[in-house]
Order: structure tokens, then sequence, then C-alpha cells
């Protein structure tokens, strides 16, 4: 969330920023300033009429102690016509900073200067590519068919038990799909980033804290209607709000972590090939890797989560690009992001699997997360974010650019957590 002070002070080129979203944002900044002014005119007159009850209470003691009652009684009811005032203007201030919140709440974070201008996929600037995109054999299948062959993905029994989305992992399917978390996990934290298991429900203000909320409140499954509970979307969310109204000490810096679990979307369905089979689901599993870090790090940080991912992807020997997103493509906290897609062969398409992001403080504001920096000020931290990795779309990658007439080699690397070489 941006805050008022910045918005005040650079209005314009927040303004332009935003273009390259595609959003004429000029209306909702220019009701920010307005609201914020109403505010701090409600909060002048607030102090000053507070000002002049509290001396208006030392003049009404010393009238009685000095026996001037008449007086007193006088003042008295003054007084209290400016208590009931105040508490008047009390609610209106606490209605007009209640409305401030939530148009801040729809502006989204500002792009960072290398965001390319674009609205479209077409619009992403590929920054980086590597790998060989293996030469499969005509009677190649895709991965959703082979998962049928090899019978290690079930989509069918998934739609039974739940509905479409929610697949059931079988024998090696099952075990690949272990393996691929322990070798992130263990990746992750070879590298320096502490594991945590998390709940994978959040509260409201856990979702505010992180800017799923209100934006996303439509792709989250809600769990309770009285006291909202909601089934987390990645892990990002559950692990940033481990800091939540902290303070961080400098020296603490950087703050990284890692974490598996389940993720729930409610993604509207559609047809067609792009969306069958792991290409998109409701439930998936994902191990992320989440930062904090000083202002003057963070971008430093976002390089070397992208040279991490870099290093997984090479392990597993997968073909893969990177892009920096489009204005029109970048999430709504984000300011920067580079999106990693692998070429699935089969397919003949790039498939997502995973994001790395720089929030910056539009985060950090909502968490309330801050540092003292070396002359004991409060200032607001940088959160980071990434996949490291989405599991369905490297499982799809996996299982079509390893497949052989006699089956689908297992990546060497996975070899010492499936226990197996093959899927046949």
């Amino acid at each position: 969330m941006l805050q008022v002070p910045f918005i005040r002070e650079n209005k314009e080129m927040i303004i332009e920023a935003l273009a390259k979203r595609n959003l004429d944002a000029a209306g909702m900044i220019n009701d920010v300033l307005s609201f914020d002014e109403a505010r701090r005119t409600m909060q002048t007159e607030l102090d000053n009429s507070l000002s002049k009850s509290n001396k208006l209470s030392k003049e009404i003691g010393e009238l009685f102690k000095a026996g001037n009652h008449e007086k007193g009684n006088l003042l008295r009811a003054e007084s209290k016509k400016l208590k009931e005032f105040e508490e008047g203007l009390k609610v209106k201030l606490n209605d007009k900073a209640n409305d401030l919140q939530q148009l801040l709440y729809q502006i989204p974070n500002i792009p960072h200067p290398s965001v390319p201008t674009g609205n479209s996929d077409e619009d992403n600037e590929e920054v980086f590519a590597e790998g060989t995109i293996p030469e499969l054999n005509e009677k190649a299948l895709p991965h959703w068919e082979l998962a049928k062959k090899y019978d290690i993905i079930d989509f069918e029994l998934g739609t039974k038990i739940t509905g479409a989305g929610f697949p059931v992992y079988k024998g090696k399917g099952a075990r690949l799909q272990r393996a691929l978390i322990s070798y992130f996990l263990d990746k992750n934290t070879e590298a320096g980033y502490k594991e945590y298991q998390v709940p994978h429900l959040i509260n409201e203000a856990s979702g505010y804290g992180t800017g799923q909320l209100p934006d996303k409140e439509g792709q989250m499954y809600t769990v309770s209607e009285d006291n909202p509970l909601f089934l987390i979307p990645t892990a990002e969310v559950p692990v940033t709000n481990l800091f939540r109204n902290d303070i961080i000490k400098e020296k603490d810096f950087p703050i990284c972590c890692t974490a598996y679990t389940p993720c729930f979307r409610r993604e509207a369905g559609s047809y067609g090939a792009h969306v069958r089979g792991l290409n998109r689901l409701h439930q998936f599993d994902k191990v992320e890797i989440v930062r904090v870090e000083h202002p003057d790090t963070s971008y430093e940080a976002l390089d070397g989560m992208v040279e991490h991912i870099k290093n997984i992807l090479r392990e597993l020997k997968l073909p893969y690009r990177i892009l920096r997103l489009c204005g029109g493509d970048l999430g709504f906290t984000s300011a920067l992001t580079y999106d990693f897609e692998v070429f699935s062969t089969a397919q003949n398409r790039w498939l997502e699997i995973s994001s790395v992001s720089n929030f910056e403080t539009y985060q950090t504001n909502r968490l309330k997360l801050r540092f003292k920096d070396k002359n004991g000020k409060s200032q607001l931290a940088h959160t980071l974010n990434g996949s490291s990795l989405a599991l369905p779309r490297v499982l799809a990658g996996i299982l079509e650019n390893y497949q052989t007439e006699g089956g689908i080699k297992i990546p060497d690397v996975l070899i010492p957590y499936t226990g197996f070489d093959t899927i046949s």
C-alpha cells in the first residue's frame, strides 16, 4: 500500500508510473489527497477542541476550589457541549480514515522503472533463456496422457472426490511429487533459507497484510463466514505475515524463509489444451521462498533469488526462459516480477513455473513491518517472494521432456529422493 505522504509529495510521478499498468489513476490519487486533507482538517479541529477542553477543566476546578460555583457550572455546561462535539468529530474522523484506507487498498504498487510498457503476454520481455529443447518422437504424448498411461495421476478420481482441478497422485507419481518437494526444500535450506511449517488457513488481517484482500478475495476459498478464514493461495501469505507488526533490528537482515504448502485458488475454469491436466489446478503444491530485506539491498537480493532458481532448473536439466513482466501483466502488489517458464515439448508451449517479485514497501506498509536505521528512525523494510518451485508444471515438464519409448526417465538429481530412475 502506498503511503499518503509519499503520494502527496510525488503525485504526478505516481500517476505517470501507474499508467504503465494501463491504469488512469489520476482520479483515485486526487481522491486520496482530498480525503487526507479533510482528515487532517478534522484532526486539527479535534486537537484544538481537546486543548480547549483541557483548559476548561483546569479553570472549572479552580473556580469550584475558589467557591465560584455559578461560573463553574456555566463552564461545566460549555465543557459538556465540547465533549459531545468531540465525540461526534471522532466518529467522523474515524469514518474518513476508514474511507481513505479503503481507497488506498484499491491503488496498486508503482512499477519499477525497468518494467516494460504493455498490456499482454506479448509485451513481456525475455531476459534470459537456457537449456536444449529435446526432440521427441512422433508418438510423444502430453503429460495428461502419460499420467493415464503409467497410472501416476488420476484426474477423474479427483473430480469424483472433489471436482475438476483436484488431481490424485498415485504410486510413482506420488513419490515423484514428494521427491520434488524434498529436493526444493533442501536446495533452499542449503542456500540459507530457514524452513517453516505454517498454517494453511489465514485470517482477514493476514490477507490484507500481503495484499490478497481486497484485490483477490474472489480467487480464495472462504472456510468460515462469521469469522472469515481463507485457504491460502500460496505460502507467501502466512510466511510473510510471521513478521506483521514487527520492528526488526538492522543487523538481522536479510531474513530468508522457505516453506512447502498446498495452495488453493478459485480461478475461473476454461476449456482447451492450455488448461488441461496439470496446467491449471484449484489445489496444487508449491515450495516458496520469502525474504525481508533492507531497502538498500532488496534488488540485489532479487537478482540472487533469480540465480538460485536458475541453478535448480539447471540441475533438473529443463529448458526454461525468464521474462520481465510488462506493466499490464504485473501483479497488483509487485514493483518488479520475473516469470520463469519451462518449455513443454509435447505441448509445444511455455508453462509458467515461478514468479519472483520485489514488493518494495507495498506489503510492509500494510503489515507495519519496520526496522530501526542507524539513526534510530523507524523505516519500512522491503519484502520479496518467489516460487522455488511450483510443482504441477515442473512435473508436467519432467513427464513430457523426459519421456522415451520405454518410459519416463527421472532427472539424475531426483533419483536419490525417488529411489527409482524410470517410470515404466
